[in-house]
């Protein structure tokens, strides 16, 4: 292939894809144990394959080269090239649709929680401020002017609230991946008698993704489905952000922010720019 051409049609997913070699490789390693129980493979071939896959994992610098094009690839290449023919058997009923769905959903299903984790926190806080300057007084506004009394309390419950709305629809999206895609090949199954319920097990999953057909469908969907989850969290870190952000100015006074999450300007030294919660209003 032409070098301009491969780089061209690679792009950076042979850098991006090292965020999945550990994800890519769990999904290697009950298709193994998968084999191995329906008879495919021997148990020492197995175990064979399991050890050079954790080593992968373990490793933590598993190098994707721009010709192999993505993580599957190179994966695949580094059995071939350590245990042989033994390396090419992983891929035995199955196809790079499946491995690709597989991998993605373990990955989402990480994330998900680590945004869970996130969220919680942001919930905490908020609980701690109101706990510690819920009774302090506050205006409330409309159309940017004084409406009605409020407090802290109030305001930090309304974070609160969607925050907690956002968790559910975090759990909803973490029960569209936790379906296991794992045997539906390229949209039709595989002509062989697998275990499916073993893998999905194996992986964590709390059930398999029955059509085959709508597994290979859903992908978009479902990233759709998070993205936004995700967009929901954003919009309410956004009013949040915007609310800190003028109820610090000096013209109101409700809230002082720390020095460590403002920056200064190069001439005027008065100035405390809260350009962290300007970032994070941009950000939707």
């Amino acid at each position: 292939m032409n070098k301009q051409v491969e780089l061209f049609t690679v792009g950076d997913d042979y850098l991006l894809d090292g965020e999945f070699v550990k994800y890519d490789c769990l999904g290697s390693i009950a298709h193994a144990k998968m084999l191995g129980e329906i008879g495919i493979l021997t148990h020492e071939e197995v175990d064979q394959l399991v050890s050079s896959l954790q080593q992968i994992i373990e490793s933590g610098n598993f190098e994707i080269k721009v010709e192999q094009e993505d993580c599957h690839t190179a994966i695949e290449n580094h059995l071939a090239e350590e245990l042989g023919e033994l390396g090419e058997k992983i891929h035995t009923a199955r196809s790079r649709n499946d491995q690709v769905l597989t991998m993605l959903r373990l990955y989402y299903k990480d994330k998900i929680k680590e945004c869970d984790d996130v969220v919680n926190g942001w919930i905490r806080a908020l609980e701690q401020l109101a706990e510690r300057d819920g009774d302090i007084l506050m205006p409330g506004y409309t159309h940017m002017r004084k409406a009605m009394p409020s407090s802290v309390a109030l305001w930090c419950g309304a974070f609160i609230e969607s925050a907690e709305d956002n968790k559910k629809l975090l759990q909803t999206a973490e029960d569209l991946m936790d379906q296991s895609p794992l045997g539906t090949a390229a949209g039709y199954g595989v002509p062989m008698e697998i275990d499916r319920q073993f893998t999905a097990d194996e992986l964590g999953f709390s059930r398999v993704q029955e059509n085959p057909i709508y597994a290979q469908i859903s992908r978009g969907k479902f990233e759709m489905t998070l993205l936004h989850v995700l967009g929901q969290t954003m919009f309410d870190i956004n009013k949040m952000a915007s609310d800190l952000i003028l109820f610090s100015m000096e013209e109101f006074g409700y809230f002082e922010l720390p020095e460590e999450l403002c920056t200064g300007s190069s001439i005027m030294p008065q100035k405390k720019n809260p350009d962290v919660l300007e970032i994070l209003r941009a950000k939707y």
